[in-house]
């Protein structure tokens, strides 16, 4: 009997420990070509697994994930966690010639990493070219087994993944826009889980719609994977709660409008309907502050309750979206995000800094070659840049240069901790709109708390920009218009329970503050989510030093990590 119980004891000691590590779980994305027809053109185009959107991947807290790519098509490869922390990991987290080299045709890389200390909704995407307009799909997050949402449990979850539609290669017209400088071509339809919906041409059998019960609550798992645009959403005559933003719980508030910029993810409850018995339907359009061209469509779905009434014969609402340009919708919305900040999800905001920054973020120009025509302002090409700085993406990754103490000639640990030339950022701009360019790392310590402030300028116009940090959550901790005055703006930050997350949008014509504490040993890359800007230079790279700890050193490289 004693035997039993001890053997019962182990089983016990042995099962607690096993749901504290986590489960494995394993999956296989082959890269390969599939014919795809939206808008009555077809194209062949890159997938994961011959899916568009790609496969869902789910997880839950604390588990460890072995995603084995394998390349079959002629392009180079990297696929990017968006959101997952990469604790020590670095080698997993995806961006082209930062962390890794691409994954070569007839090649594969096992991404493994585990997710530690996340819960919520993320995606995966490329991380390489515009490749990220086919390659993308679902990471969600669940809690630990037997821990409860800190919201009403819903009956049913469904992801809703916004993409946009291209009727000609990505690829094609991006290279294009590299070669003559100028502005790249826009796409033709936005998507919702890869339909565009009725609003479009021969795009009615394209539509997502969406069967629910009355007096059910339903999670919808929101994430803007477009290339390009920050879209408002609204579902006609239905009130959503927030309840999380970037897989953080957030203080839970109604609204019948979302803004998602893309890298983006919300979470909303829906149980308030007004007037049923009818059809109801779902639309997303952009929200436009730059002075280029866009797509200006609506993506529309269907949300159809469970009736004895044919769907043909229901009233069908539509919602009404804020104007294209509603800086102070998105203004409101955002101000509106809280952390839960509660003792089981608290908000450890950095209260003692140890280095402030700023980077002011925006557009500007280079130089046309010589003998050579370009379709940028005035003959010249589009640039963007961080403190003047338009990033040169090396020919071998960062990662590996600085693990392996090969830096020498691939990348200046000096980014500038302001910009080099100040100047009214959102008045006139300067004459000279000229970027510089380099390939340069901004270098912090182990455990250094971060505040940076990032200013947007008027330098080819005010715009928004959605800016992505790699490897960290931050909080957002302030922001405002005009330029940011230092010595009044600091007064009004919150730091109590700012809302945490991974993208935020610089607002147009004005600035944003973070938080953030760099325990992540490794090298994070830092860009807008408008892929556009992030190929004309608006992109950076911290590298953060390992700790003396053993635990806070970066893990060693994969045997199996792409060679360049």
């Amino acid at each position: 009997m004693v035997g039993f119980v001890r053997i019962l004891v182990a089983i016990t000691l042995l099962v607690s420990v096993y749901s504290v590590a986590g489960t494995t779980r394993h999956y296989e994305f082959n890269i390969q070509l599939q014919n795809v027809t939206r808008l009555c053109h077809t194209r062949s185009m890159v997938t994961v697994n011959g899916k568009f959107p790609g496969p869902r991947i789910v997880a839950r807290e604390g588990d460890r994930l072995l995603i084995k790519v394998t390349n079959h098509v002629s392009n180079n490869i990297t696929i990017h966690w968006h959101g997952i922390r990469q604790l020590r990991s670095g080698w997993a987290d995806g961006p082209a010639y930062v962390t890794q080299c691409p994954i070569q045709t007839g090649q594969s890389y096992v991404y493994n990493y585990t997710v530690i200390g996340q819960r919520g909704t993320l995606f995966w995407h490329a991380h390489i070219s515009w490749l990220r307009a086919s390659l993308y799909g679902p990471l969600i997050i669940l809690p630990k087994l037997n821990v409860p949402y800190p919201f009403t449990k819903p009956y049913k979850e469904v992801p809703i993944i916004f993409g946009e539609w291209f009727n000609t290669d990505p690829e094609a017209i991006i290279a294009q826009a590299t070669q003559t400088g100028g502005g790249p071509n826009v796409s033709d339809a936005y998507t919702f889980n890869g339909l565009p919906g009725p609003l479009y041409n021969c795009s009615a059998k394209d539509t997502l719609k969406l069967k629910v019960k009355q007096a059910k609550t339903y999670l919808l798992r929101l994430i803007n994977a477009a290339l390009n645009d920050e879209l408002f959403f609204s579902i006609a005559n239905h009130t959503l709660t927030v309840v999380e933003a970037d897989a953080i719980y957030t203080k839970p508030f109604d609204t019948e409008t979302l803004i998602l910029a893309p890298g983006q993810t919300t979470n909303v409850l829906k149980t308030k309907l007004k007037f049923p018995g009818a059809s109801f339907v779902m639309s997303a359009r952009p929200y436009v502050t730059g002075q280029g061209t866009f797509d200006n469509s609506t993506v529309a779905g269907i949300l159809e309750y469970e009736s004895s009434i044919p769907m043909k014969n229901l009233p069908l609402f539509k919602p009404a979206l804020p104007p294209l340009n509603d800086t102070s919708f998105v203004t409101q919305f955002s101000n509106r995000l809280r952390s839960l900040a509660s003792a089981q999800f608290p908000a450890n905001v950095p209260q003692k800094i140890d280095r402030h920054l700023f980077f002011t973020v925006g557009l500007g120009t280079s130089p046309c070659e010589k003998n050579k025509t370009c379709q940028g302002p005035n003959g010249t090409r589009f640039a963007a840049s961080i403190n003047n700085v338009s990033f040169v993406q090396p020919s071998v990754a960062l990662l590996q240069s600085h693990y392996s103490g090969q830096s020498e000639g691939v990348y200046s640990p000096y980014f500038p901790i302001t910009p080099l030339h100040w100047f009214n950022y959102t008045g006139t701009p300067p004459n000279n709109t000229f970027v510089s360019n380099g390939t340069k790392l901004m270098v912090l310590p182990f455990n250094t708390s971060v505040e940076l402030v990032l200013q947007d300028t008027s330098i080819l116009g005010v715009e928004s920009h959605p800016l992505h940090l790699h490897g960290f959550n931050f909080f957002v901790v302030g922001q405002g218009f005009g330029n940011y005055d230092p010595n009044k703006d600091p007064k009004n930050f919150n730091l109590v329970d700012p809302i945490e997350r991974n993208t935020v949008g610089v607002p147009s014509g004005g600035w944003v503050a973070i938080r953030f504490l760099a325990d992540n040993p490794g090298v994070w890359f830092m860009h807008c989510h408008l892929e556009v800007h992030t190929n004309w230079g608006l992109k950076m790279a911290w590298l953060v030093l390992d700790g003396k700890l053993p635990n806070q050193k970066l893990l060693p490289p994969p045997v199996d990590l792409p060679k360049c």
